[in-house]
């Protein structure tokens, strides 16, 4: 080996003996990545020793370049190894100092309350099954003959159209009201039926009084007697023990597919009549698409927006309040 060869054997015996004392020392994740730069960053010192390869004759050029490899990995494997060494000693100091004693009291003990929307359900679902009802349930997630052709609902309707359902890709869209549990559930039995259907349904809509998602509770009523004067009475009733008082109370003709008659029922509340829900007697060709005998079997069936209802119970002027999770409003419930 060369004269140029010995010296840079000796530089980097020498940088390699000087890390090992400097690595050990260090203490400091910071203080070890300077360190790591000045030896083997662009500009580091062994860098430069290579620098001065092209000086060492040819025969020993390759000897030397072996040398500096081993000098590197040896180097790179000794900052891996404090790396590790230092992270860990980090870790326990931050599981030391960030340590939490679970039998601690809290530091505040406010007592949590229902949400409106979930205090609003209760009072419904408490009517309804002292009433003789039964609560059923069924998919979101529904196909269109459960959400509109069982119910009567012709394929030109409006309800249909994409700017009002939101659709997938293949054929199935979210359900647009509960009515589809009521269908399934009198696939299940010719009747007699009585039960009401609470759940979240989706429709293309978002402003102060709408949102895409929100609650409806419908009900239904089958039986050989049954007619409209129950469906009266029973939502008069209904209405006076969800408000806690007398109210006045409408039913307005109106139009549904899958009721006739119908009617949509208005309170008196704040000088004017306020529209709450829809009813009417199942129609013949509901009862017939799910295997109903309907000269012998009628059906009432109504729907309420739980929203709508919670809005004018306690109050409030605008929708996204339920949802815009603000603890100064959900406090007051």
């Amino acid at each position: 080996m060369n004269k140029m060869g010995f010296s840079v054997q000796q530089d980097l015996n020498e940088l390699l003996a000087a890390a090992r004392a400097s690595i050990k020392d260090l203490n400091h994740p910071q203080a070890l990545y300077d360190y790591k730069v000045t030896l083997l960053g662009k500009k580091g010192q062994l860098t430069e020793i290579l620098k001065g390869l092209g000086q060492v004759a040819p025969d020993v050029r390759r000897e030397v370049g072996q040398l500096v490899n081993d000098v590197k990995a040896e180097l790179t494997a000794l900052f891996e190894e404090k790396e590790q060494i230092l992270a860990e000693a980090g870790l326990q100091v931050r599981l030391e100092q960030e340590r939490i004693d679970v039998s601690l009291s809290g530091r505040h003990n406010t007592a949590s309350g229902l949400h409106p929307i979930s205090r609003s359900l209760a009072r419904i679902t408490k009517f309804f099954e002292l009433a003789g009802f039964s609560v059923a349930e069924g998919p979101e997630l529904e196909d269109e003959f459960h959400n509109f052709s069982a119910l009567n609902i012709p394929e030109n309707h409006p309800a249909r159209a994409s700017h009002d359902t939101f659709y997938f890709s293949d054929g199935r869209l979210l359900r647009t009201h509960t009515s589809n549990v009521q269908i399934r559930e009198m696939q299940k039995q010719p009747g007699p039926i009585r039960l009401i259907a609470p759940g979240r349904v989706y429709r293309c809509d978002s402003d102060q009084t709408h949102t895409p998602m929100f609650h409806q509770v419908e009900g239904l009523w089958v039986d050989e007697q049954v007619n409209f004067a129950n469906l009266k009475g029973l939502l008069q009733l209904f209405l006076q023990d969800f408000f806690e008082k007398e109210v006045r109370v409408r039913f307005r003709p109106s139009f549904f597919p899958f009721t006739e008659p119908s009617a949509e029922v208005d309170v008196w509340f704040n000088n004017r009549w306020l529209e709450v829900l829809g009813c009417g007697m199942v129609h013949p060709n509901v009862l017939k698409n799910v295997g109903i005998d309907s000269s012998r079997y009628q059906g009432l069936a109504f729907g309420l927006g739980l929203e709508r209802l919670t809005m004018v119970r306690y109050g409030i002027t605008d929708l996204r309040m339920l949802y815009e999770n603000d603890m100064r409003f959900l406090k007051g419930f």
